[in-house]
């Protein structure tokens, strides 16, 4: 392994400490942490500076105000994330929430998005293991169809459509990967991708700014079951995961009718894609995917693994 700037003893090699799970008294930019988070060196979107958002025909153009930070998972550079302690998870996961609640009280600001690529297919240019956070002065495309699908599902039904999707497929369990009665995992209906998971809460919960501890916890030990299943069956594949979670609607004017039903239509939930195979033209071209796996065996593959774990 060569020079690492993630690992404990060269904090002085990052920029400085956003925030930090360590002992008390344990001063900031020292060893000693267990979660550590800081600026993204080469950022996407930066803090300073005003949006001055303005309009160009029929687009709109305003500066790359956000921010983009790194969730330094662990000190050990060789412990990935289904590799820590249980516990260990928990505080990873109450990080997340810190700073997605703490980026809320930015105006400015309209979407969190918390995301870990692991494996360099999957976009990783460090091994060290990390999680990233972008947060956005737009709602991203992708979880706006979303939003609105959801908010559309509840106007015709009066019921959530993850709820629903849920409800049918605990039912029928063909599908199912990890079902604790708290937490529920899916390799969704025509999965786009081999051995796509869907992980969310069984009770309805739109945003995980939100979680107890209680459900923190449920949500830790999860996770880190499903990624050893992942580990296990297909030998340690590269992966994302995407938390997609409400939208910052707390602070600052809005439209009318912007996001106004969230409680009640949406419900957040973790995306989990292995990267096994290469979108390509006919993917771009058409927006349809080749899944060479039936989500129905990756489910039952999965459910069948063992985690070395009673």
């Amino acid at each position: 392994m060569g020079f690492c700037p993630f690992c404990e003893g060269n904090e002085d090699k990052t920029p400085p400490e956003i925030y930090a799970i360590r002992p008390p008294g344990s001063p900031a930019d020292g060893p000693g942490w267990t979660v550590r988070v800081v600026a993204n060196k080469f950022p996407a979107l930066r803090l300073e500076g005003d949006l001055d958002r303005t309009g160009v025909g029929m687009f709109d153009r305003m500066n790359g105000v956000g921010t983009h930070e790194v969730l330094i998972e662990t000190p050990r550079h060789d412990q990935n994330l289904p590799d820590l302690p249980e516990a260990h998870v928990e505080q990873l996961i109450e990080v997340y929430q810190q700073r997605l609640n703490d980026l809320k009280r930015d105006p400015r600001l309209r979407y969190i998005l918390i995301f870990k690529n692991y494996g360099v297919t999957a976009g990783a240019s460090l091994a060290h293991p990390h999680t990233q956070l972008i947060a956005t002065p737009v709602t991203p495309q992708i979880v706006a169809q979303e939003l609105s699908a959801a908010r559309e599902h509840y106007v015709q039904k009066e019921r959530c459509l993850f709820c629903d999707v849920i409800r049918q497929e605990t039912e029928s369990r063909e599908r199912i990967v990890y079902d604790d009665g708290q937490y529920v995992a899916i390799a969704p209906f025509a999965s786009r991708f081999p051995f796509e998971i869907f992980l969310a809460p069984r009770k309805h919960a739109h945003d995980f700014g939100d979680l107890s501890k209680e459900d923190g916890r449920g949500f830790a030990r999860a996770l880190r079951d499903v990624l050893r299943r992942l580990r296990v069956i297909l030998q340690d594949p590269p992966y994302n995961f995407v938390l997609h979670t409400a939208p910052n609607t707390s602070l600052g004017p809005r439209r009318e009718g912007y996001w106004t039903t969230l409680p009640y239509d949406f419900h957040w939930h973790l995306e989990i894609i292995p990267r096994l195979t290469r979108v390509a033209g006919f993917e771009w071209g058409t927006g349809f995917y080749i899944n060479p796996t039936p989500p129905e065996d990756a489910a039952r593959f999965l459910r069948e693994a063992s985690t070395g774990e009673a």
